[in-house]
């Protein structure tokens, strides 16, 4: 019934339904962490960065000499990574992460992927690290950055599941809630004109083909229901340091939490 209603509303009212979407891509939720993520939370040490009208926080794991850094997902956290800090840290990495602009425990206000990815490049300079590891449109905001700074140089990159076009993600949206094209290519030039948002350039298939780094591998689950593998297969075809690993049972979020996965990924970095 809702998806019907604003399928009508769309034709009705174009201007108000193109404002509605656009507040809901530029303000994320914020999910209520599992008692074991609040648990490796607490274990952090943590610091506020300013970053524009953002209050990020940050943390630190201490660990050994290796470092490397995690970068969430939209709408995710840096507690989403809980179970990979752990196996990080007994493999004896220091571990860095950070909530993004209106995520976890950062302050709250409208966001963007510029906002993310353009804090993202400032991160890793930050923590000085050569090894990333990202969680689905981390993996946009990640390659976006390190394709606008290509002085960054990466020794070891692991994308835990990546979508590839930002295009079909609003498509996606469109699709789920009943926006029209009208109202979907009066949000696109709506994202261009308030955000710097082209739409139809943030693909990730084509940052990759600049970036400055070395090894690359992705894992992503066959069944995935939120970003379907083949948009992950994309990407690895026209990267040519990267790997593909294929994972089943695990689906867009447990796989975080998947054993295969977790000694895969500390496997490949070490």
């Amino acid at each position: 019934m809702k998806k019907k209603i604003i399928k009508l509303a769309s034709n009705l009212f174009p201007t108000a339904i193109t404002n509605f979407a656009f507040d809901q891509l530029m303000n994320p939720q914020v999910h209520k962490l599992r008692q074991n993520e609040l648990e490796i939370i607490d274990k952090a040490e943590k610091e506020i960065f300013k970053y524009n009208e953002f209050d990020i926080q940050l943390y630190t794991w201490k660990g050994g000499k290796k470092t490397v850094f995690l970068i969430h997902g939209w709408e995710g956290q840096a507690g989403n990574f809980s179970d990979i800090i752990v196996a990080l840290l007994e493999d004896g990495y220091t571990v860095y992460a950070f909530d993004g602009p209106s995520h976890g425990y950062s302050s709250k206000g409208k966001t963007s992927l510029t906002d993310f990815a353009n804090l993202v490049g400032v991160l890793i300079r930050k923590f000085k690290t050569k090894h990333l590891i990202s969680h689905s449109f981390g993996g946009v905001a990640t390659t976006y950055a390190l394709h606008d700074n290509l002085d960054l140089e990466i020794d070891k990159y692991v994308l835990i599941t990546t979508p590839d076009k930002f295009e079909e993600r609003i498509d996606e949206v469109a699709e789920m809630v009943g926006i029209n094209n009208k109202v979907k290519s009066k949000l696109i030039s709506k994202l261009k004109k308030e955000s710097n948002m082209n739409v139809r350039s943030l693909n990730v298939s084509d940052f990759v083909k600049e970036v400055n780094v070395k090894s690359a591998i992705i894992f992503h689950d066959k069944n995935d229901k939120v970003i379907p593998i083949e948009r992950s297969r994309n990407v690895q075809r026209n990267w040519n340091v990267c790997e593909f690993r294929e994972i089943e049972g695990t689906g867009h979020f447990r796989i975080l939490r998947t054993k295969e996965v977790i000694d895969g990924v500390i496997q490949y970095l070490s």
